[in-house]
């Protein structure tokens, strides 16, 4: 299995000739390489075909990966300054829409009243925010693509995710700017930050249109170079992202397949903030079909602040951007920051559940604060405040819990605001009877509780105890059957029954490895960032959530302009794939219809 001997055959990886005395592989599963293709995947530890996923018995010999000190060219920056000049603010604005409301603050307390002797520890309190509707004006965006076109990706995935490409120009305003980067061996940026004027449309779409699919993976230099692309802007849009698609893993930065080094594929400058306190861009990933590293492509949504899409099906890539893009769209909201102030002496914070927004609480417990940074139009975030309440004076009808604040950034004007919430309050009566909790915090205690099994079941599978995860998440489904209330509700329902899916994916190995592993990663960032993502899988799948028909769509987080977005895709895709009407035929002499297939069969005469 040394070098090629046949003038016939293609690399797998880059689809060219290998000619004879050329350095070559053919593995077992008969896919033959370039050696200068393979070599980089196989000396970073990788030994399956990257292409079948077969198990190699057999290795090429190659040279070890340079270390990471070499001067390789992934390592240089570069200093992309020539983006195309933004839209006027003002002018963006008035494009965008016109001004809304601001943030909506609302508190609801776990019960309406506490018996005046009683203290209460881990009392909840939950915070409601909700951005202003969609007719406010957003903000101009700046997007970056980083798109996989390594040699898996042929065929029918590149047909599709150009498809999905040319979906999300067409949606881009005029004062959004559009940059395109493809990554394989190594990254390339195809079209400078631009416009998406129907000049800049036209340049994207025929740079899309160029794509070629050839050669290994490299996410890392993808997104290296979409850094590049963002840190070096001499204009800067109000809002920025990034979008990243890959179908494989990665074989350069983190191809050892550790989970420690997943990190290393996310540049410093995208990682927290930087030394002028401004919030990186959030990095959206999407795992394209059921080879892709699902743990690498959550670890950059989880370390950026973005979302990680995992796209089973691949038919419904057009309606994960779109979904996504939905979104982008439509941020009204920027640095909002929630602060939270006891009200009563006695009143302690002891914790606060939010998900993977930073929250502090301040050494006395008498404060607490949440940053949450950017909602889109629409968006919602529920936060629960544990705060420990003592028991009230024999005269005191009412114990002031919480004070509640937003202190945020108008995402189209750049203006600072700041809005108040009610005080959250609980009655002190004597004696409590027959008081019913709040639905509303009963709802989010679930929520947040099946979010922290669904990665401790995860965790489990990991280490191969796939039985343990499954009894994790049946216990957690016990405990949901319990609450009465709970079992009345729609979203509890829906929770319900995404539980259930999640175990029969974590209790098979062989489903777990296959696609239930990113599907659950892909559930925890939606629970976690209480934000849409698609959670795709096949139809006929298995499970009995509230997937239907290869597509997730969580209603609990999915926005009005989310919504809106997919539906256009989906009417797209369906337009473009129903069959062109036939014309009728006339039937000649001798001719009659087929009662079969409606054409027109001449009989023999006698």
């Amino acid at each position: 299995m040394a070098d090629a001997d046949a003038d016939a055959d293609v690399c797998a990886i880059c689809l060219g000739g290998m000619v004879r005395g050329q350095a070559g592989f053919t593995a077992e599963c008969s896919h033959a390489f370039h050696l200068r293709c393979i070599s980089a995947s196989v000396a970073h530890g990788n030994h399956d075909c990257p292409l079948c996923k077969a198990p190699w018995t057999v290795l090429p010999a190659v040279n070890a990966p340079p270390p990471p000190s070499s001067s390789s060219s992934r390592q240089v920056r570069r200093t992309y300054q020539d983006d195309e000049p933004t839209v006027p603010a003002q002018a963006a604005a008035a494009n965008n829409g016109g001004s809304g409301a601001g943030v909506v603050l609302r508190t609801h307390c776990e019960f309406p009243a506490l018996a005046r002797g009683a203290a209460r520890e881990h009392f909840a309190v939950l915070v409601h925010a909700k951005a202003p509707s969609s007719e406010a004006a957003r903000a101009s965006l700046d997007l970056v693509t980083v798109l996989d076109v390594s040699g898996s990706m042929a065929g029918s995935k590149l047909a599709l995710l150009k498809k999905a490409m040319g979906f999300v120009i067409d949606n881009l305003g005029p004062a959004d700017r559009l940059s395109v980067v493809s990554f394989s061996n190594n990254a390339s940026r195809l079209i400078r930050l631009s416009r998406m004027s129907d000049t800049g449309k036209a340049a994207a779409k025929q740079a899309v249109g160029s794509l070629v699919a050839n050669g290994a993976t490299n996410i890392g230099e993808g997104l290296r170079v979409a850094a590049d692309v963002l840190d070096c802007r001499r204009h800067v849009n109000a809002v920025a992202s990034i979008m990243l698609l890959s179908d494989g893993q990665d074989t350069y930065t983190a191809a050892g397949g550790d989970a420690a080094d997943y990190i290393t594929l996310v540049p410093s400058s995208l990682r927290g903030y930087n030394g002028a306190g401004v919030r990186p861009p959030a990095v959206h990933t999407f795992g394209f079909g059921t080879d892709h590293d699902a743990a690498a492509m959550h670890t950059i949504a989880e370390a950026t602040g973005g979302t990680f899409s995992f796209i089973q099906n691949q038919a419904i890539v057009q309606d994960a951007f779109a979904q996504c893009i939905g979104g982008l769209l439509t941020v009204v909201v920027q640095e909002a920051r929630l602060a939270v102030t006891c009200l009563h002496p006695g009143v302690r914070v002891r914790e606060v559940k939010s998900g993977r927004y930073d929250s502090h609480v301040d050494d006395d417990g008498r404060a607490s604060s949440v940053d949450v940074g950017e909602l889109y139009a629409d968006e919602e975030r529920r936060f629960l405040i544990l705060m420990d309440v003592p028991t009230a004076e024999d005269a005191e009808e009412v114990t002031g819990l919480v004070k509640v604040s937003c202190t945020y950034q108008d995402a189209a004007t750049g203006q600072a605001a700041t809005v108040d919430g009610d005080d959250a309050v609980v009655q002190r009566p004597v004696e409590v009877t027959g008081v019913e909790p709040s639905m509303e915090v009963e709802r989010e205690r679930l929520r947040v509780a099946a979010t922290e099994d669904m990665a401790a079941a995860r965790e489990a599978a990991d280490r191969g105890e796939h039985a343990e995860g499954g009894r994790i998440l049946r216990r957690r489904v016990a405990a949901m059957k319990c609450s009465a209330r709970a079992h009345k509700d729609l979203d509890c329902e829906e929770l319900e029954d995404e539980m259930h899916d999640y175990i029969g994916l974590v209790e098979d190995r062989q489903q777990y490895q296959k696609f239930g592993h990113a599907r659950i990663l892909s559930g925890m960032s939606s629970h976690r960032k209480q934000r849409a993502a698609t959670v795709g899988k096949a139809p006929g799948s298995g499970g009995r959530g509230c997937c239907r028909g290869g597509r997730v769509q969580r209603a609990a987080y999915a926005t009005p302009a989310m919504k809106k977005m997919v539906d256009k895709s989906r009417e797209q895709r369906q337009t473009a794939a129903a069959p062109a009407p036939q014309p009728k035929r006339k039937h000649g002499r001798g001719q009659q219809p087929d009662s079969k297939s409606g054409t027109g069969k001449r009989h023999k005469k006698h």
